[in-house]
């Protein structure tokens, strides 16, 4: 057993805590039983139901931590409709700009709804809603447009 004396301070002065107790092999147990020592004196293991508990130095307890419990008053939010495929339908079959603002909205009202930001998650649904309607309305009205053209430039070239 060496004393503590001898031991290198220069760094462990600087943490300003005690070093670690030398190393005693006397006072090392086998893992299970009772033993004899070298001193010649009987001793015996205690697990964790044993008169106490013992932490990793001689001497200092052991401390049992549990996890925080978070009670929350809020009600509970269902998360709010992100009109993903309207927004991918719109965005290939009606107008693309359009369809691709709805598309991004869609997505910031998925990332909302997942992180718990309620106000968002609506802000962002309420927009890729409106702008799905409008580039449908818009793809509706250039279809019409298109029909009602090709229609009326057939009569004209079947009348001469």
């Amino acid at each position: 057993m060496e004393p503590q004396e001898d031991w290198n301070t220069s760094e462990k002065a600087k943490l300003l805590q005690p070093g670690p107790p030398p190393y005693q092999d006397h006072l090392r147990q086998p893992p299970s039983g009772n033993f004899q020592s070298p001193s010649g004196y009987q001793s015996q293991q205690y697990g964790a139901s044993g008169p106490y508990v013992q932490g990793l130095y001689p001497g200092h307890a052991a401390v049992t931590v549990q996890p925080a419990v978070y009670v929350t008053t809020t009600p509970l939010v269902y998360p709010l409709p992100d009109y993903l495929g309207y927004s991918i339908f719109t965005m290939l079959c009606c107008c693309l700009p359009l369809g691709i603002a709805a598309l991004v909205f869609s997505i910031n009202t998925r990332n909302a709804n997942m992180s718990g930001q309620q106000q968002l998650a609506e802000r962002s649904s309420k927009m890729a809603f409106t702008l799905n309607n409008t580039a449908l309305g818009i793809g509706i009205v250039i279809l019409v447009l298109y029909v009602t053209l090709i229609i009326v430039n057939n009569k004209n070239q079947s009348n001469p």
